[in-house]
């Protein structure tokens, strides 16, 4: 099939959930499939990659956007126009021309938009339209609005007209899409309320297995919590890591005097930056993901929030590093609680659970055990891929009828 694949974000280097996700999938997909993409940057610095996409794609185009979102331009277009923040600020008046001339040039199969955002740039056409939904984003800017500090009160009645509009563009953009994709039972069944006549699968988001299993490092000899490999644009990874270090991290390290914290992660000094160089905490970018999940004893996300790719538990798991995370955290993979991973929804539980997998090592390798073997039957980015490709195989075989 010939696909027009749009991202709002160019998926190299995958550094990020979305990336990760897209870049995997291109990967695996390329094999059977003509696919050209077009791919918003903030940076001239990013063009560098293209070279790593144009090995799976036909055509790689490419289209800025502002590189830091708060300009006053997006802030008043948002603020006088109909579209969200998150809509304007991912938007290109050059790639939606761009889209349109393209359609016009040549004959595409499926048009695949990743995110409800990257809809905007797509003209009407007759050719089907699959959008895919890495999280439901509305559901998550209104929890971080409602969680708003109370001396920022006067923000929330800006910020929950943004979220309306958000919802409404969100659903919007579900019902004119041909068929839907998102990557969670749980997301599957709030998309499914909003538009019920509407085809949406689950194709969930996975790991590079092979990369990831791999022996690369040593454990470190001095027990080490984890709070990583995060995104830190991402609120919810902010907000988690806080709670571990505020709430967590200090009877933790009453009971294991020896333990180290390793905050590892996209911006993690700057996000972080009130907690850098206090003492057995260790806040940083680190090049290679896998030194993190191979060198520390556990990894604790104390998440208080659905949503996001989860990208740094499928890497944990196929490390065989376990894990405590709460039931929010951990949704959307298909794991039972003390045998691929740990789940604690109070703060009680998660100390005693994070302590009782630093001193107990035969506790802690039967769940990495069991989390690696999960991950490889069932979360293999290939596995991944072929649903994905089966979805694509239905469109085809829905046109030659």
């Amino acid at each position: 099939m010939k696909i027009l694949m749009l991202t709002p974000y160019l998926p190299y280097p995958p550094s990020s959930g979305g990336q990760v996700r897209s870049y995997n999938l291109i990967k695996n997909l390329s094999k059977k499939h003509e696919i050209t993409l077009f791919s918003l940057i903030k940076t001239d610095n990013e063009k560098k990659y293209v070279s790593e996409l144009e090995k799976y794609c036909k055509k790689v185009r490419i289209f800025k956007r502002p590189e830091k979102p708060w300009t006053l331009k997006n802030i008043l277009r948002t603020g006088f126009g109909l579209y969200p923040f998150l809509v304007i600020r991912n938007l290109s008046d050059e790639e939606k021309t761009a889209v349109a001339e393209e359609l016009t040039k040549e004959k595409f199969d499926l048009i695949h938009a990743e995110n409800f955002y990257a809809m905007p740039h797509i003209p009407n056409t007759t050719v089907p339209i699959l959008l895919t939904e890495q999280t439901i984003f509305y559901a998550v800017y209104k929890r971080f609005v409602e969680s708003l500090s109370w001396y920022l009160f006067w923000l929330k009645p800006a910020l929950m007209i943004d979220v309306l509009k958000l919802k409404y563009w969100e659903t919007y953009y579900w019902k004119k899409a041909n068929l839907l994709v998102d990557v969670s039972e749980e997301d599957n069944f709030q998309i499914k309320k909003q538009v019920p006549n509407k085809r949406v699968y689950i194709v969930p988001n996975g790991v590079d297995f092979e990369y990831y299993s791999k022996p690369q490092y040593p454990k470190n000899s001095q027990p080490t919590v984890l709070f990583g490999a995060a995104d830190f644009h991402w609120m919810e990874n902010k907000e988690g890591a806080k709670v571990l270090i505020e709430e967590i991290w200090p009877e933790i390290k009453k009971h294991v005097a020896n333990a180290k914290l390793w905050i590892v992660g996209k911006i993690a000094p700057q996000a972080l930056s009130v907690y850098v160089g206090q003492k057995d905490i260790v806040i940083q970018e680190i090049n290679d993901s896998r030194e993190a999940y191979q060198r520390s004893w556990v990894l604790v996300a104390p998440l208080r929030s659905r949503g996001g790719s989860r990208t740094k538990f499928f890497e944990a798991m196929a490390s065989g590093l376990p894990i405590v995370t709460t039931s929010m955290g951990i949704e959307g993979i298909r794991v039972n609680d003390s045998q691929q991973i740990m789940i604690a929804n109070d703060r009680n539980q998660m100390i005693a659970k994070a302590i009782s997998v630093l001193e107990d090592k035969k506790l802690a390798k039967n769940i990495g055990q069991q989390a690696r073997d999960l991950v490889s039957d069932d979360y293999d980015w290939k596995k991944c891929a072929l649903l994905l490709d089966k979805v694509y195989q239905e469109v085809e075989n829905e046109s030659k009828n």
